[in-house]
């Protein structure tokens, strides 16, 4: 839904569907990383990597937590933008400012176009392979609890906020 927004508002998107946590989560940050090199060798004008996840938010072995919000009558899934703010000489992580900034202007621009869909912007001691670009985005739609459904409309919204924050960093 991400891409089919953007590329409508005449922003060129490539989707790439790899899956890295299979068959092992372990190394998924590592076989993503090479993906995202190799995309980036391909298409050489990439300017923003969106790393898409579903959260796991399980208070305990049995229960789900189903984070959902209501917008224009239709349940969408919360999404959560995460953002890597910390460069060790071990964990480069040179463009951290810019993508912090980038994870700023969508979260404001979520939270004035639709209210609650986006919960708090999570600033981590991380890099999620976020290093690798000036507009690298981690953004968990919902969990395994949201429907396909919901986090297809979250999509969508996010695809359209963002492609408002492109346009106007373009002009």
């Amino acid at each position: 839904e991400i891409a089919r927004v953007l590329n409508e508002a005449g922003i060129c998107t490539i989707q790439d569907t790899t899956l890295h946590d299979y068959p092992s989560y372990n190394g998924s940050y590592y076989r993503s990383e090479q993906t995202v090199k190799d995309d980036l060798a391909e298409y050489p004008g990439i300017q923003v990597v969106l790393d898409i996840h579903r959260d796991a938010i399980m208070p305990d072995d049995t229960t789900k937590v189903k984070p959902t919000v209501t917008i224009d009558g239709r349940k969408a899934a919360q999404v959560m933008i995460i953002a890597g703010a910390v460069s060790t000489e071990d964990q480069p992580h040179p463009h951290w400012q810019e993508n912090l900034r980038l994870a700023l202007q969508l979260q404001n621009q979520l939270a004035s176009q639709y209210k609650d869909l986006a919960r708090p912007l999570s600033v981590v001691a991380s890099r999620y392979n976020e290093h690798l670009t000036k507009g690298s985005l981690l953004i968990e739609f919902g969990t395994d609890a949201n429907t396909i459904a919901e986090a297809s409309y979250s999509g969508e919204l996010v695809g359209k906020t963002l492609a408002g924050v492109l346009q106007k960093l373009k002009e």
